[in-house]
């Protein structure tokens, strides 16, 4: 319970402690609110048009979803197939750098000229961001399993399946989340870039372009804060699953210390 109470408490006082800086920075140098207002300005401002955001903030969050599931799964894929076939991770690994290579933005443009101006090109440069990350923390968790184990499973006449989901699938659990959870950070931001260019209507993106064109600086503001929290939202998410999933990651450590306990206590 303490170590929920502190998971929970550090990130609100951290979040607390930039609005106090925030704060402080506008009163104490001055700042003109239509260059930067303050915290509470920038929240009502959502709060009162909340009407207007929230069908918004809907179409961005169903953009990051299936983009970002579409990417993870891609990821994982190649990722395996890379690491089986050394031919494979060769040709295609060049490729994968170079595809970052690309800015976003750049990329955009083609990619609704060809697909149109629907979800669809938001979706893929979405996905496209979310790929690299889980295919190289694949590719790397399985090269890193350990040999050991697996030539034990050879030995006692392990199938290849039953090796892959008993041994290196649970091996790569921790490389996988964490390119997962880098993912989930950028999904949001090729969101709003996908909506700048591929949006013909309404999007979270235009509102806030359109707030910034007609010097409404507290909702520029308020909907930065709306973009950050569903960020954070889909970061947060994605670690609960990996706690979910992983659970023998902490339960190795409470019996080690309850083993450790009577030890030191002799």
């Amino acid at each position: 319970m303490k170590k929920t109470l502190r998971s929970v408490l550090i990130p609100l006082i951290s979040i607390g402690i930039v609005g106090l800086i925030w704060q402080l920075v506008i009163v104490g140098f001055h700042v003109q609110p239509y260059v930067a207002p303050k915290p509470w300005d920038a929240v009502m401002a959502v709060i009162q048009n909340w009407g207007l955001l929230w069908p918004l903030v809907l179409g961005t969050i169903r953009e990051t979803v299936y983009g970002f599931f579409f990417g993870a799964i891609l990821g994982v894929v190649l990722g395996v197939v890379m690491s089986k076939l050394e031919l494979i991770r060769r040709l295609v690994y060049p490729l994968l750098v170079l595809s970052q290579a690309v800015p976003i933005i750049a990329l955009a443009s083609p990619l609704v000229l060809i697909l149109g101006f629907s979800v669809t090109p938001k979706i893929v440069i979405v996905a496209w961001i979310v790929f690299f990350p889980v295919t190289v923390n694949v590719v790397d968790g399985l090269t890193h399993v350990d040999q050991d184990l697996l030539n034990l499973a050879r030995v006692y006449g392990a199938s290849s399946w039953r090796t892959f989901t008993q041994i290196e699938l649970p091996g790569i659990s921790t490389p996988l989340f964490s390119g997962l959870k880098i993912g989930a950070t950028y999904a949001v931001g090729g969101a709003i870039i996908a909506e700048l260019v591929g949006s013909t209507g309404s999007s979270l993106a235009f509102y806030q372009e359109h707030a910034s064109a007609n010097l409404q600086t507290p909702a520029v503001y308020g909907t930065t804060l709306v973009m950050t929290v569903i960020g954070i939202g889909w970061f947060l998410l994605v670690a609960g699953v990996e706690m979910l999933l992983t659970p023998w990651q902490r339960r190795n450590v409470a019996r080690r210390r309850r083993v450790a306990r009577p030890a030191a206590d002799q």
